[in-house]
């Protein structure tokens, strides 16, 4: 007691004893944050960062599917996969693809989405309507534009001939090919786009707008100068997502094939992309560690390239902004 005394007579803080419960509330106050989110993390390492780093390690070793003894050889696979001839046509297949579908895409996206955020009557309906491509099924679409970009009896063809113009064998020609496959990735995603941007366009105050009105802005010029900056967030999430999944591009090349099954890309290659390659590699070829390679080569090209887009996006949106 004397000694209690003295400290309190020195101005000592005595801190209390903490009972057990306080002791568990603290330290729930401290761990459960990382608690909740370390479910996502857990399931990333799994199924993501996981997958990454040993497609890497099996990119270094000759490894056939069902062979017992893969032989380690270093960056072969990579010095074979930049010496192959059928890997850069593919690349710039998948390069053709992807500017001829993204760049309109996400004019058109911007543009549907400032029509349907204006005075329009059944506003509701039309969103609904831009979406329904977005919920089709793969196949069903992939046989419809089969159909359409057909050689003798497609519909396009067929006005091509009505105004006078020679009819196109959509298939058999890489220019063709790589348009009709960019038609009708265009018409699965740009509604769904063009949502994603109207959402950002309904979020912007309507007092700024009101302001340049006051000024004398006029439509356009408020489109330019207020809207357009304001959606760069937005505009840069579009472009990085259309850019990752336009190098990605499978299934409308696949199923645009006149071979079914054929993971060829066409009869001589001509829209055959790097990730038909990829699975023809791995699933044809049963060359696993060569098909690592691509799938690396491919994760870094998306990532230099999103990168790049990132940065040109901000700069475009902001120069319009001025």
């Amino acid at each position: 007691m004397a000694v209690i005394d003295n400290a309190v007579r020195a101005g000592e803080r005595v801190s209390p004893r903490l009972t057990f419960r306080q002791r568990l509330s603290r330290w729930d106050v401290k761990v459960s944050p990382y608690l909740y989110i370390a479910p996502f993390f857990v399931l990333f390492g799994l199924v993501g960062l996981f997958p990454l780093l040993y497609t890497a390690y099996v990119s270094l070793f000759k490894w056939e599917a069902g062979g017992d003894h893969p032989d380690f050889i270093g960056l072969d696979n990579y010095k074979e996969l930049f010496a192959d001839g059928q890997f850069w046509n593919a690349l710039g297949n998948t390069g053709s693809i992807f500017l001829l579908s993204s760049v309109p895409q996400l004019i058109i996206a911007t543009g549907l989405a400032a029509l349907l955020g204006g005075r329009l009557r059944g506003a509701t309906g039309w969103r609904i309507g831009i979406l329904l491509p977005y919920a089709a099924g793969l196949v069903a679409i992939g046989i419809i534009f089969a159909n359409l970009f057909g050689p003798k009896y497609g519909l396009v063809n067929g006005l091509l001939q009505t105004i006078g113009l020679d009819p196109v064998d959509w298939q058999a020609s890489r220019f063709g090919s790589h348009v009709a496959i960019a038609i009708m990735v265009n018409w699965r995603w740009t509604g769904y786009n063009a949502l994603i941007v109207l959402a950002a366009m309904q979020a912007i105050p309507r007092e700024l707008h009101e302001a340049a009105l006051i000024d004398g802005a006029g439509t356009w010029r408020r489109f330019t100068s207020v809207t357009l900056p304001l959606l760069k967030p937005t505009l840069i999430f579009v472009t990085i997502t259309s850019t990752i999944g336009g190098l990605q591009i499978f299934t409308e090349p696949k199923l645009f094939d006149a071979m079914p099954g054929s993971n060829n890309g066409g009869s001589t290659n001509q829209f055959q992309t790097v990730t038909l390659y990829l699975y023809q590699s791995a699933f044809e070829n049963y060359d696993l560690g060569y098909a690592s390679a691509i799938a690396w080569v491919l994760f870094v090209l998306i990532v230099v390239i999103a990168l790049g887009n990132f940065f040109l996006t901000g700069r475009i949106a902001g120069v319009k902004g001025k």
